[in-house]
């Protein structure tokens, strides 16, 4: 069975920092690209970060550009995001994905991903 287990959520400052991370079981994690999504209540899921399987490029939206580092640990099955000088709009529910057969052009689509985390809640207070 498939699992991805997101922690490190939290109610936080404006300015601040926090440390996500998603533990996976039930697949090879190194052969999974894997991203971070996020939704606002009354938001449409949208890309956060995701790294690429074979060469770890990572890509940014460009709201997060410069203040999130998306990393991996395929020893550990964990994917990372660091999150630091936090803002409110940064506010929902972030979730981790992850998939064998991402290209470029579906990075991006949230449809573009089989597998899912539940999720974690992060509160950006200003």
């Amino acid at each position: 069975q498939v699992q991805l287990v997101e922690s490190g959520g939290g109610l936080v400052q404006a300015g601040g920092s926090l440390r996500l991370s998603c533990t996976t079981s039930g697949r090879t994690f190194s052969r999974d690209t894997m991203a971070w999504f996020r939704q606002a209540p009354g938001e449409e899921r949208e890309f956060v970060a995701a790294i690429f399987r074979n060469d770890g490029r990572t890509y940014y939206t460009d709201s997060v550009q410069g203040r999130f580092t998306i990393s991996r640990d395929n020893a550990k099955n964990t994917l990372y995001l660091q999150m630091n000088s936090l803002k409110p709009h940064d506010t929902g529910v972030y979730y981790c994905a992850a998939d064998s057969t991402i290209i470029l052009s579906s990075l991006f689509q949230a449809r573009a991903y089989a597998y899912w985390g539940q999720g974690t809640q992060v509160t950006v207070a200003s």
